[in-house]
Protein backbone atom coordinates (compact mmCIF):
# COMPACT_ATOMS: atom_id res chain seq x y z
CA UNK A 1 0.00 0.00 0.00
CA UNK A 2 1.57 3.27 -1.13
CA UNK A 3 1.93 6.07 1.43
CA UNK A 4 1.81 9.78 0.73
CA UNK A 5 4.12 12.02 2.77
CA UNK A 6 3.35 15.67 3.54
CA UNK A 7 4.76 18.32 5.87
CA UNK A 8 3.47 21.48 7.46
CA UNK A 9 4.93 24.12 9.76
CA UNK A 10 3.15 25.50 12.82
CA UNK A 11 3.85 28.34 15.27
CA UNK A 12 2.68 27.99 18.87
CA UNK A 13 2.89 31.05 21.17
CA UNK A 14 4.84 30.56 24.38
CA UNK A 15 3.21 31.76 27.59
CA UNK A 16 5.25 34.79 28.63
CA UNK A 17 8.33 33.98 26.53
CA UNK A 18 11.18 31.61 27.31
CA UNK A 19 14.81 32.56 27.94
CA UNK A 20 17.95 30.43 28.03
CA UNK A 21 21.62 31.36 27.76
CA UNK A 22 21.33 31.64 23.94
CA UNK A 23 18.39 34.04 23.85
CA UNK A 24 14.63 34.46 24.23
CA UNK A 25 11.83 32.79 22.28
CA UNK A 26 8.21 33.88 22.00
CA UNK A 27 6.96 31.04 19.77
CA UNK A 28 7.60 27.35 19.33
CA UNK A 29 8.25 26.76 15.62
CA UNK A 30 7.51 23.12 14.80
CA UNK A 31 7.33 20.94 11.72
CA UNK A 32 4.79 18.11 11.43
CA UNK A 33 5.26 15.16 9.08
CA UNK A 34 2.22 13.11 8.07
CA UNK A 35 2.07 9.79 6.23
CA UNK A 36 -1.23 8.49 4.94
CA UNK A 37 -2.66 5.71 2.83
CA UNK A 38 -5.90 7.64 2.40
CA UNK A 39 -7.63 5.87 5.27
CA UNK A 40 -5.06 5.93 8.09
CA UNK A 41 -2.71 8.82 8.90
CA UNK A 42 0.31 8.87 11.16
CA UNK A 43 1.93 12.09 12.39
CA UNK A 44 5.19 13.16 14.03
CA UNK A 45 6.36 16.57 15.25
CA UNK A 46 9.86 18.02 15.47
CA UNK A 47 11.54 21.29 16.41
CA UNK A 48 14.29 22.59 14.09
CA UNK A 49 17.16 23.86 16.25
CA UNK A 50 19.54 26.55 14.99
CA UNK A 51 22.25 25.24 17.36
CA UNK A 52 22.52 22.28 14.97
CA UNK A 53 22.17 24.26 11.74
CA UNK A 54 18.47 23.49 11.36
CA UNK A 55 15.60 25.75 10.29
CA UNK A 56 11.96 25.15 9.43
CA UNK A 57 12.69 25.34 5.68
CA UNK A 58 15.74 23.05 5.87
CA UNK A 59 13.86 20.45 7.89
CA UNK A 60 10.78 20.50 5.67
CA UNK A 61 12.93 20.06 2.55
CA UNK A 62 14.75 17.13 4.13
CA UNK A 63 11.48 15.40 4.98
CA UNK A 64 9.84 16.18 1.62
CA UNK A 65 12.87 14.68 -0.13
CA UNK A 66 11.87 11.30 1.35
CA UNK A 67 8.43 11.25 -0.30
CA UNK A 68 9.36 8.78 -3.06
CA UNK A 69 11.13 6.46 -0.63
CA UNK A 70 8.13 6.46 1.71
CA UNK A 71 5.78 5.78 -1.20
CA UNK A 72 8.04 2.88 -2.20
CA UNK A 73 7.71 1.31 1.25
CA UNK A 74 10.50 2.79 3.37
CA UNK A 75 9.83 1.92 7.01
CA UNK A 76 11.15 3.18 10.34
CA UNK A 77 13.67 0.33 10.61
CA UNK A 78 15.35 1.50 7.38
CA UNK A 79 15.19 5.24 8.04
CA UNK A 80 18.55 5.64 9.79
CA UNK A 81 20.34 4.28 6.72
CA UNK A 82 19.06 7.11 4.51
CA UNK A 83 18.66 10.11 6.86
CA UNK A 84 21.08 11.55 9.44
CA UNK A 85 19.97 12.04 13.05
CA UNK A 86 18.17 15.28 13.71
CA UNK A 87 14.78 16.94 13.72
CA UNK A 88 13.74 15.94 10.19
CA UNK A 89 14.28 12.25 10.80
CA UNK A 90 12.52 12.53 14.15
CA UNK A 91 9.29 13.84 12.62
CA UNK A 92 9.26 11.17 9.92
CA UNK A 93 10.25 8.35 12.27
CA UNK A 94 7.49 9.24 14.73
CA UNK A 95 4.95 9.58 11.90
CA UNK A 96 5.84 6.07 10.74
CA UNK A 97 5.46 4.71 14.30
CA UNK A 98 2.06 6.39 14.57
CA UNK A 99 0.94 5.09 11.20
CA UNK A 100 2.07 1.54 12.01
CA UNK A 101 0.24 1.62 15.34
CA UNK A 102 -3.00 2.92 13.84
CA UNK A 103 -2.86 0.60 10.82
CA UNK A 104 -2.16 -2.50 12.97
CA UNK A 105 -4.55 -1.62 15.78
CA UNK A 106 -1.73 -2.00 18.31
CA UNK A 107 -0.30 0.68 20.56
CA UNK A 108 3.20 1.99 19.91
CA UNK A 109 4.48 0.67 23.23
CA UNK A 110 3.39 -2.83 22.16
CA UNK A 111 5.24 -2.45 18.86
CA UNK A 112 8.30 -1.42 20.89
CA UNK A 113 8.03 -4.49 23.12
CA UNK A 114 7.26 -2.43 26.21
CA UNK A 115 4.66 -2.95 28.89
CA UNK A 116 1.75 -0.58 29.39
CA UNK A 117 2.84 3.01 29.81
CA UNK A 118 2.60 4.58 33.25
CA UNK A 119 2.20 8.26 34.14
CA UNK A 120 5.48 10.05 34.86
CA UNK A 121 6.46 13.21 36.73
CA UNK A 122 7.95 15.89 34.50
CA UNK A 123 10.25 18.71 35.51
CA UNK A 124 8.82 22.21 35.22
CA UNK A 125 11.27 24.67 33.69
CA UNK A 126 12.08 28.10 35.11
CA UNK A 127 13.31 30.48 32.41
CA UNK A 128 16.64 32.25 32.84
CA UNK A 129 16.32 35.58 34.61
CA UNK A 130 17.77 37.63 37.42
CA UNK A 131 18.02 35.95 40.83
CA UNK A 132 14.99 37.94 42.01
CA UNK A 133 12.97 37.00 38.92
CA UNK A 134 13.83 33.33 39.26
CA UNK A 135 13.06 33.43 42.97
CA UNK A 136 9.58 34.79 42.24
CA UNK A 137 9.07 32.13 39.54
CA UNK A 138 10.22 29.41 41.94
CA UNK A 139 7.79 30.58 44.61
CA UNK A 140 4.87 30.36 42.18
CA UNK A 141 5.97 26.88 41.05
CA UNK A 142 7.05 25.59 44.46
CA UNK A 143 4.11 23.16 44.59
CA UNK A 144 5.63 21.22 41.71
CA UNK A 145 7.83 18.31 42.80
CA UNK A 146 10.65 18.82 40.26
CA UNK A 147 11.94 22.16 38.97
CA UNK A 148 14.47 22.71 36.20
CA UNK A 149 16.46 25.94 36.25
CA UNK A 150 17.87 27.51 33.12
CA UNK A 151 21.23 29.05 34.03
CA UNK A 152 23.62 31.34 32.18
CA UNK A 153 27.03 31.60 33.87
CA UNK A 154 27.82 34.72 35.92
CA UNK A 155 25.24 35.16 38.68
CA UNK A 156 24.23 31.51 38.70
CA UNK A 157 25.20 31.00 42.36
CA UNK A 158 22.77 33.75 43.32
CA UNK A 159 20.10 32.29 41.05
CA UNK A 160 20.50 28.85 42.64
CA UNK A 161 20.19 30.19 46.17
CA UNK A 162 17.20 32.36 45.27
CA UNK A 163 15.34 29.40 43.81
CA UNK A 164 16.15 27.15 46.74
CA UNK A 165 15.05 29.81 49.23
CA UNK A 166 11.70 30.11 47.47
CA UNK A 167 11.12 26.42 46.73
CA UNK A 168 12.63 24.67 49.76
CA UNK A 169 10.94 21.31 49.19
CA UNK A 170 11.23 20.95 45.41
CA UNK A 171 13.73 18.66 43.75
CA UNK A 172 16.04 20.70 41.52
CA UNK A 173 17.90 20.05 38.28
CA UNK A 174 19.74 22.71 36.30
CA UNK A 175 20.64 23.31 32.66
CA UNK A 176 23.49 25.68 31.76
CA UNK A 177 23.13 25.20 27.98
CA UNK A 178 26.94 25.26 27.56
CA UNK A 179 27.18 28.69 29.27
CA UNK A 180 29.69 27.95 32.04
CA UNK A 181 33.38 28.69 31.63
CA UNK A 182 36.14 26.49 32.99
CA UNK A 183 36.78 28.85 35.90
CA UNK A 184 33.09 28.76 36.90
CA UNK A 185 32.74 25.00 36.69
CA UNK A 186 34.00 23.84 40.09
CA UNK A 187 32.60 26.75 42.16
CA UNK A 188 29.15 26.38 40.57
CA UNK A 189 29.13 22.59 40.95
CA UNK A 190 29.91 23.18 44.63
CA UNK A 191 27.00 25.62 44.89
CA UNK A 192 24.73 23.11 43.19
CA UNK A 193 25.71 20.53 45.80
CA UNK A 194 25.16 23.10 48.56
CA UNK A 195 21.53 23.78 47.55
CA UNK A 196 20.70 20.15 46.79
CA UNK A 197 20.68 20.07 42.99
CA UNK A 198 20.30 16.50 41.68
CA UNK A 199 21.68 16.93 38.16
CA UNK A 200 23.57 19.51 36.08
CA UNK A 201 22.99 19.49 32.32
CA UNK A 202 25.73 20.45 29.87
CA UNK A 203 27.73 22.99 31.89
CA UNK A 204 30.52 23.37 29.31
CA UNK A 205 30.44 23.73 25.52
CA UNK A 206 30.25 20.38 23.76
CA UNK A 207 33.58 20.94 22.02
CA UNK A 208 35.45 21.68 25.26
CA UNK A 209 33.93 19.33 27.81
CA UNK A 210 37.09 17.24 28.33
CA UNK A 211 37.68 19.08 31.62
CA UNK A 212 34.74 17.19 33.11
CA UNK A 213 36.88 14.06 33.25
CA UNK A 214 39.50 15.86 35.36
CA UNK A 215 37.44 17.54 38.09
CA UNK A 216 35.48 16.30 41.07
CA UNK A 217 31.78 16.15 40.26
CA UNK A 218 29.87 16.49 43.55
CA UNK A 219 26.64 16.56 41.52
CA UNK A 220 26.01 14.21 38.57
CA UNK A 221 26.64 15.91 35.23
CA UNK A 222 24.41 15.15 32.24
CA UNK A 223 25.34 15.41 28.56
CA UNK A 224 22.86 17.25 26.38
CA UNK A 225 24.47 19.05 23.44
CA UNK A 226 27.33 16.53 23.68
CA UNK A 227 25.10 13.54 22.89
CA UNK A 228 22.97 12.89 19.84
CA UNK A 229 22.77 9.21 18.92
CA UNK A 230 24.69 6.04 19.80
CA UNK A 231 27.73 7.24 17.85
CA UNK A 232 28.14 9.96 20.49
CA UNK A 233 28.39 7.60 23.46
CA UNK A 234 32.02 6.38 23.52
CA UNK A 235 33.43 9.86 24.13
CA UNK A 236 31.10 10.54 27.06
CA UNK A 237 32.24 7.82 29.44
CA UNK A 238 34.32 9.36 32.21
CA UNK A 239 33.12 12.90 31.44
CA UNK A 240 29.43 12.51 32.17
CA UNK A 241 27.28 10.57 34.60
CA UNK A 242 24.05 10.75 32.61
CA UNK A 243 22.70 11.63 29.17
CA UNK A 244 19.69 13.66 28.11
CA UNK A 245 17.85 11.84 25.32
CA UNK A 246 15.87 14.14 23.04
CA UNK A 247 14.14 12.70 20.00
CA UNK A 248 15.02 15.77 17.94
CA UNK A 249 18.70 14.92 18.49
CA UNK A 250 18.50 11.13 18.10
CA UNK A 251 16.42 11.38 14.95
CA UNK A 252 13.34 9.72 16.35
CA UNK A 253 11.96 7.16 18.76
CA UNK A 254 13.66 4.21 17.03
CA UNK A 255 17.17 5.48 17.78
CA UNK A 256 16.16 6.93 21.16
CA UNK A 257 15.14 3.50 22.44
CA UNK A 258 18.38 1.97 21.17
CA UNK A 259 20.42 4.82 22.67
CA UNK A 260 18.78 4.37 26.06
CA UNK A 261 19.62 0.67 26.11
CA UNK A 262 23.26 1.17 25.13
CA UNK A 263 23.76 4.06 27.56
CA UNK A 264 22.52 1.96 30.46
CA UNK A 265 24.93 -0.81 29.48
CA UNK A 266 27.74 1.78 29.77
CA UNK A 267 26.59 2.79 33.25
CA UNK A 268 25.14 6.16 32.19
CA UNK A 269 21.96 7.31 33.91
CA UNK A 270 19.03 8.48 31.81
CA UNK A 271 17.17 11.73 31.40
CA UNK A 272 14.54 12.32 28.73
CA UNK A 273 14.14 15.89 27.52
CA UNK A 274 12.38 17.94 24.89
CA UNK A 275 12.44 21.09 22.85
CA UNK A 276 9.61 23.60 23.19
CA UNK A 277 6.79 21.86 21.35
CA UNK A 278 3.27 20.49 21.65
CA UNK A 279 1.95 17.21 23.02
CA UNK A 280 2.46 15.55 19.64
CA UNK A 281 6.23 15.84 20.14
CA UNK A 282 6.09 14.69 23.79
CA UNK A 283 3.97 11.58 23.25
CA UNK A 284 6.65 9.35 21.63
CA UNK A 285 9.21 10.43 24.24
CA UNK A 286 6.98 8.99 26.97
CA UNK A 287 8.03 5.52 25.81
CA UNK A 288 11.66 6.34 26.60
CA UNK A 289 10.65 8.12 29.80
CA UNK A 290 9.40 4.88 31.33
CA UNK A 291 12.96 3.92 32.35
CA UNK A 292 14.42 7.42 32.81
CA UNK A 293 15.51 8.76 36.19
CA UNK A 294 14.67 12.34 35.22
CA UNK A 295 11.90 13.39 32.82
CA UNK A 296 11.66 16.86 31.29
CA UNK A 297 8.69 16.84 28.94
CA UNK A 298 7.00 20.05 30.02
CA UNK A 299 6.93 21.70 26.58
CA UNK A 300 3.13 21.90 26.39
CA UNK A 301 2.95 23.42 29.89
CA UNK A 302 5.05 26.36 28.69
CA UNK A 303 2.81 27.15 25.69
CA UNK A 304 -0.09 29.56 25.73
CA UNK A 305 -2.18 26.74 24.24
CA UNK A 306 -1.54 23.08 23.36
CA UNK A 307 -2.99 21.15 20.43
CA UNK A 308 -6.31 19.32 20.82
CA UNK A 309 -6.28 16.48 21.61
CA UNK A 310 -3.17 16.82 23.75
CA UNK A 311 -1.58 14.97 26.60
CA UNK A 312 -3.35 14.99 29.94
CA UNK A 313 -1.37 16.81 32.64
CA UNK A 314 -2.28 16.77 36.32
CA UNK A 315 0.08 19.50 37.54
CA UNK A 316 3.44 17.82 36.76
CA UNK A 317 2.07 14.30 36.23
CA UNK A 318 1.86 13.33 32.53
CA UNK A 319 -0.47 10.55 31.47
CA UNK A 320 0.15 8.29 28.45
CA UNK A 321 -1.22 9.58 25.12
CA UNK A 322 -4.63 8.75 23.78
CA UNK A 323 -4.43 7.04 20.35
CA UNK A 324 -6.18 10.05 18.83
CA UNK A 325 -3.05 12.08 19.61
CA UNK A 326 -0.32 9.57 18.75
CA UNK A 327 0.63 5.93 18.92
Amino acid sequence: MSLRLTTRSENWPIAGGFTISRGTKTHAHVVVAAVTDGAVTGQGECVPYARYGESVDIVRRAIDAMAEDVAAGLNRHQLAAVMPPGAARNALDCALWDYEAKRSGRRAHELAGLGSLKPVITAYTLSLGTPDEMGVAARSAARRPLLKLKLGGPGDAERLRAVRDNAPDARLIVDANEAWTTDLLEPLLATCAEVGVELVEQPLPADSDDLLALVDRPVPVCADESVHDRASLPGLVGRYDAINIKLDKTGGLTEALALAGQAEELGLRLMVGCMLATSLAMAPALLVAQTAEWVDLDGPLLLAQDRDPGLRFDESLIYPPDPALWG
